[in-house]
């Protein structure tokens, strides 16, 4: 009588080990969406260069036969991609507005402080805003007075504050900032007060 061997145990097949290409289209997707949002937008640069890893690693192994969701991968890959396209172009405009303040700020801008009228006198008080801020106080005796001051920063902008004495008469205030009158104003009378200011 003769004996046959015992056919050996199949194996059962290997499941897919899809988990690295959804992973990749999770984190691409998410990446994708924190990527429209300024400032929180930074969240999105790990999340795309991960997703753009885990959905090539998950695109391999489809390709070998050991997953089944290359499309999915695919997918992963391309919004991980398109993410990462969304945070370069959010750099390119936050520099470009870092470099437009650097240039403004660094850019020279005359104002000029100007009185005219018929008063005997006058107190003046004109300050000066940009990188830094000057006060300054003068008594005039005779009109029309003027000044010029150069200044820089982000901020750029004046005040001209006239005050008759005790004689009164009239005065007229103006100011000029960058080549334009952006006011003013005119006073008369004992210790009358004209404000010009750009702020």
């Amino acid at each position: 009588m003769t004996q046959y061997a015992p056919n050996p145990p199949q194996q059962a097949p290997a499941k897919p080990s899809n988990g690295l290409g959804t992973a990749g289209f999770v984190l691409g997707l998410i990446g994708l969406l924190f990527s429209f949002i300024p400032l929180i937008g930074v969240v999105a640069w790990p999340l795309v260069i991960l997703g753009i890893i885990f959905s090539a690693i998950g695109i391999s192994k489809a390709t070998k036969g050991r997953a089944t969701n290359k499309g999915l991968a695919i997918a992963g890959l391309v919004v991980s991609v398109v993410g990462l396209v969304v945070c370069i172009l959010w750099v390119a405009v936050w520099n470009n507005a870092v470099d437009d303040i650097n240039e403004e700020a660094n850019r020279e801008v005359v104002i000029v402080y100007e009185i005219t009228g018929d008063a005997p006198s006058a107190d003046v008080t004109y300050t000066t805003f940009g990188d830094s801020m000057t006060t300054n106080q003068e008594t005039v005796a005779e009109l029309p007075w003027r000044k010029e001051v150069t200044t820089t920063g982000i901020v750029k902008d004046g005040q001209l504050i006239v005050t008759t004495g005790a004689d009164g008469g009239s005065v007229t205030c103006k100011l000029t900032v960058d080549g334009k009158e952006v006011k003013s104003a005119t006073a008369s009378g004992a210790f009358a007060m004209a404000t010009c200011d750009s702020i």
